[in-house]
């Protein structure tokens, strides 16, 4: 299926690895224009190269930032002025027991997690109605409606972006924008394989192990890989997905045990 995204330019944060970079790369098969967003440009040029021997043509454009400074974002407005995309991807996680997670954390994770999508969405969303399209995708978490008690403060800023995204979508009535949500569950990303250290020798027992006692609620009972997660986010993102605005899109292996 074509999904008419040629010459579309998208803005992917946290692009150089895991579901960011798988979403890239799929933006970048259908012929779009993207930004490829890593907080270091080392990294960055590191991602576009491999991009670009895996994709040919592949025009993947740099855009460094690092999202816990305001100042780094004012300079990506002017390197990146106007996006018809707006992945809004980036984002940390850490287990951490409640009672010892510090206020300063509680701010770091909002400011990244969210913030960082407020703020982008702020100033690419006028630009979207003015020109009546655009898309804009929050990659939320499973943990976003199921709150992981080992990381409160994750999931906090994960149903902080659900509220973000649909109130923003309510701002798109009668356009051709659209503003959604992508809840992926656990995912074979960077972070995650080094949180459980999922190396080859153990991934079968460890994958079984966290399945039966962390998320036993999981129907696939495994790993999902970036790639997944990334072919829907590419479909909300194209124009074959008019219809879907204000949407809150699971993707998590079924793993959260509710019919709506």
């Amino acid at each position: 299926m074509d999904l008419q995204l040629k010459g579309k330019t998208a803005l992917v944060t946290g692009s150089t690895a895991g579901i960011g970079y798988a979403t890239a790369k799929s933006l970048l098969a259908e012929g779009a224009i993207v930004y490829i967003n890593g907080r270091k440009p080392e990294s960055v040029q590191k991602a576009i190269e491999k991009l670009k021997s895996e994709v040919p043509n592949a025009d993947a454009r740099e855009a460094a930032c690092d999202f816990s400074d305001v100042s780094d974002i004012d300079a990506l407005f002017k390197k990146v002025p106007k996006v018809d995309i707006l992945i809004n991807n980036v984002g940390i996680f850490a287990p951490v027991p409640f009672t010892e997670i510090k206020d300063e954390d509680w701010f770091r994770f909002f400011e990244i997690n969210v913030m960082s999508g407020v703020r982008l969405s702020r100033h690419y969303f006028p630009q979207m109605i003015e020109q009546n399209w655009g898309r804009i995708i929050f990659v939320s978490s499973e943990s976003a409606l199921n709150i992981p008690e080992e990381m409160i403060h994750y999931g906090m800023t994960k149903t902080a972006q659900l509220s973000v995204a649909r109130g923003l979508a309510e701002l798109t009535k009668s356009t051709g924008v659209t503003v959604n949500s992508v809840l992926p569950g656990p995912t074979a990303s960077e972070g995650l394989v080094d949180f459980i250290q999922l190396d080859d020798a153990s991934k079968a027992r460890k994958e079984k192990d966290f399945f039966d006692n962390a998320r036993p609620s999981s129907l696939i009972r495994r790993f999902a890989e970036p790639e997944e997660i990334a072919n829907l986010i590419v479909y909300v993102a194209s124009p074959r997905s008019s219809a879907t605005n204000g949407a809150s899109l699971r993707v998590d292996g079924g793993l959260v045990k509710t019919i709506a």
